[in-house]
């Protein structure tokens, strides 16, 4: 592991989860949703995108990438649990940036996982 992945607002794993959630927060300025699908991609892709605010800040914050994984879940059922599968739009932006999230989340952990030992051997 690089000693670039151990500074603060360095790891592109990160960047990435903060642009993910950007993105789905200003989705529904593109795409047709209700008043749920609305306020659930905004809400969600604001979480998604603190959490990985709080890993570039924080590079050995192990459950932070768990926090991903969760929030790309809840993202991918969302329009069920949400009731919005019937907008094409909104729900296939839930669903790929859900699979997004978790993918990125799983890549960041092995990352996250050896930032966090090395800093617990200082």
């Amino acid at each position: 592991m690089s000693q670039q992945s151990l500074k603060a607002w360095t790891r592109p794993h990160d960047w990435a989860e903060v642009v993910l959630g950007i993105l789905l927060a200003l989705s529904p300025l593109v795409v047709e949703t209700s008043t749920a699908a609305l306020w659930t991609l905004i809400i969600l892709g604001a979480l998604i995108a603190l959490d990985g605010l709080a890993s570039l800040a924080m590079p050995g914050m192990v459950y932070g990438e768990w926090v991903q994984i969760g929030l790309g879940v809840l993202t991918f059922i969302a329009p069920w649990v949400m009731s919005y599968t019937d907008l094409d739009g909104a729900a296939w932006t839930s669903w790929v940036a859900g699979v997004l999230a978790v993918a990125i989340g799983l890549a960041a952990l092995p990352v996250a996982t050896s930032a966090h030992r090395i800093a617990g051997q200082h």
